[in-house]
């Protein structure tokens, strides 16, 4: 009686070894065949059991990893405030202009010039600078938080793209050019109120 070994492929060796992975006993009789569906299911069951293993210990290949996708978004959102508190934004235009109109309404009209110009437009130079300054502290703190996540994150786990560090450092960038321009302007130090007579 002769025994050859076939693997899948179709290749026969001539020895009557079998590792029992991926390989086929045939015999001339056919006495192999309940020895094989043994093999089988033996490896089948290590297949499913290593796959359980790598699943448990997250290695495996249906494990996602992070995408970065939120700190990237938190990056562009800090230098986007840095910008617009150096520019100014649409909420702090509003708020200067109603101080404006209150500067007005409240002031009498035999005030002095140098009470008209401070209650007219200081309150309202203020104001915009209050808001930048927001703006800026926001950018300010979501800049920072994006550039340390990675060290409160699952060490080795943390992906994140090399771009995002960057837009991360331009928001806290301009989050403190921001800052310390709203502290200026609201103090007077920078674009402070002119001298009245």
């Amino acid at each position: 009686m002769e025994t050859r070994t076939v693997d899948e492929t179709g290749n026969e060796t001539g020895t009557g070894t079998d590792t029992g992975i991926g390989r086929e006993t045939v015999t001339g009789a056919g006495a192999g065949n309940e020895h094989d569906e043994a093999a089988v299911d033996v490896t089948e069951a290590d297949a499913k059991a290593s796959e359980a293993e790598r699943d448990a210990t997250g290695t495996g290949s249906g494990t996602e990893e992070p995408s970065g996708v939120g700190q990237g978004a938190a990056a562009v959102v800090s230098a986007a405030l840095g910008l617009v508190s150096l520019t100014g934004s649409w909420l702090g235009t509003v708020a200067a202009a109603r101080e404006t109109l209150l500067g007005q309404l409240e002031t009498a009209a035999d005030a002095g010039v140098a009470t008209q110009v401070k209650e007219v437009y200081g309150d309202a130079w203020n104001t915009s600078a209050l808001w930048g300054g927001l703006f800026a502290l926001t950018a300010l703190i979501v800049g920072v938080a994006v550039l340390v996540r990675p060290a409160f994150g699952t060490p080795g786990r943390t992906v994140r793209a090399p771009w995002i560090k960057s837009v991360a450092w331009a928001g806290v960038t301009l989050g403190v050019i921001g800052l310390l321009l709203a502290v200026l302007t609201y103090t007077g130090l920078l674009l402070g109120l002119p001298a009245t007579g």
